[in-house]
């Protein structure tokens, strides 16, 4: 490259002579390429270095948001793991807790019964007891009525036959034992 620049400055002075060239046109050219030739030369290292780094960075960059999507997919995988879990859990505590509230109702429904039956017997226990005093009381009053009425019949006093007739009955019923 730099032999190709010597040779173009070696030919130029071989066949012009120093002066100013008006043509702008030429001058321009000749520059551009005069630059262009130097930045190819000594930059090729530097740009190479440069780009080389700039592609280490970007496939470290996309390296690095890979591995963090696979550890982001892997925790995204466990959470939803854990949240089966919980599901099945939460419907094992639901079926345990609707059977356990099943099994105290038909506690209750049994006591309840037991308790009504108990109820029942106690009532017609009462009422049968009732129903005895009922009868006892009106024999009582039966029996008091009857004395009453024998004494006020006593009281008004028997006829002397009457009397005689009872004394004789008396002693005809006790001669006869």
């Amino acid at each position: 490259m730099i032999r190709n620049f010597v040779l173009l400055a070696s030919e130029a002075v071989e066949h012009s002579v120093f002066g100013f060239n008006s043509n702008i046109l030429e001058t321009n050219l000749i520059n551009i390429v005069i630059v262009l030739g130097l930045l190819i030369y000594a930059g090729r290292g530097f740009l190479g270095k440069i780009l080389s780094a700039r592609l280490e960075s970007i496939q470290s960059a996309i390296a690095e948001a890979e591995k963090r999507q696979k550890e982001a997919n892997d925790k995204l995988a466990l959470q939803q793991e854990k949240l089966a879990q919980a599901q099945v859990e939460a419907a094992n505590l639901r079926k345990q807790a609707e059977a356990d509230a099943q099994k105290a109702a038909d506690s209750i429904l049994a006591t309840v019964d037991a308790d009504i039956a108990r109820l029942r017997e106690a009532a017609e226990q009462e009422i049968v007891t009732e129903q005895e005093r009922v009868i006892i009381q009106l024999r009582q009053q039966v029996a008091e009525k009857s004395l009453a009425s024998v004494q006020a019949y006593f009281d008004r006093g028997l006829s002397e036959s009457v009397q005689a007739e009872l004394i004789d009955r008396s002693i005809a019923l006790l001669s006869s034992d």
